[in-house]
């Protein structure tokens, strides 16, 4: 009996520590509220990087200096931080590229967080800007018109198509920019930046501050847990168990 039990604790214990790790999960605080971001491990590459440049702390107070409504929020240019009133933005970064991770099954919709990028043949991303699509809803016929028109005759599944039709996005960015994540919550605060008056240059006239928070492996597998219908674990024997866990 005995045995049996230290059979099942070691089960247990074998189970927590070696698990899969849960999705990497982004908080975005805003001047108009909160979001919750999650990175596709599908694209490894910007996935990581972009947890690194939250973790240390290089999002912090940096604006949205580029609204386009039905279209997208722009942000992480490290200019923007100390920006003068009217200056434009837009040419800052980390120094460095990722390269391009484009994924059939990966799209524009609503909601999506995609890497902004200049006009290089390779389509490499910004090493620290990125958007978040606000996009508007298509027809059919619209769909249609743009992949003869904007897409060169590429189809767009009719899965996407579904979306698209419903939810909304962006579709003619689609396989030009790398899209590496979706919001599980705070689509109304994008929509409310989307709003906000720009200037000419579609920057905000009253800056759009951020900043980032990478959600810890307990707050992210409760996080997992609860979208399953789970209660989350605050024990004290899951606590222990956290610490002997390698990092996440």
């Amino acid at each position: 009996m005995k045995k049996l039990l230290l059979l099942i604790v070691f089960a247990a214990c074998h189970t927590l520590l070696h698990g899969a790790p849960p999705h990497k999960y982004v908080r975005i605080t805003t001047t108009n509220g909160d979001l919750l971001l999650k990175l596709y491990d599908e694209t490894p590459l910007h996935r990581d990087n972009f947890v690194k440049l939250v973790r240390e702390g290089y999002y912090q107070d940096l604006l949205f200096h580029r609204v386009i409504q039905h279209f997208m929020i722009q942000g992480g240019d490290p200019n923007s931080r100390y920006a003068a009133e009217k200056q434009r933005l837009g040419e800052g970064g980390p120094g460095y590229t990722i390269p391009a991770e484009f994924n059939d099954s990966l799209f524009h919709k609503k909601g999506v967080i995609a890497a902004a990028r200049d006009d290089n043949p390779e389509k490499a991303s910004s090493g620290s800007q990125f958007y978040l699509v606000q996009g508007r809803t298509f027809t059919d016929r619209g769909l249609d018109s743009l992949e003869q028109l904007r897409l060169g005759g590429r189809k767009i599944p009719p899965n996407q198509r579904e979306v698209y039709k419903t939810l909304g996005g962006t579709p003619h960015l689609d396989q030009s920019y790398t899209v590496f994540g979706e919001l599980i919550s705070g689509t109304a605060v994008v929509d409310s930046i989307a709003a906000e008056g720009t200037d000419r240059y579609d920057r905000p006239l009253k800056d759009q501050r951020m900043d980032m928070f990478l959600l810890t492996r307990r707050e992210a597998i409760n996080l997992e847990r609860e979208q399953a219908g789970l209660e989350p674990r605050n024990g004290i024997f899951t606590k222990f168990l956290d610490l002997l866990k390698p990092k996440y």
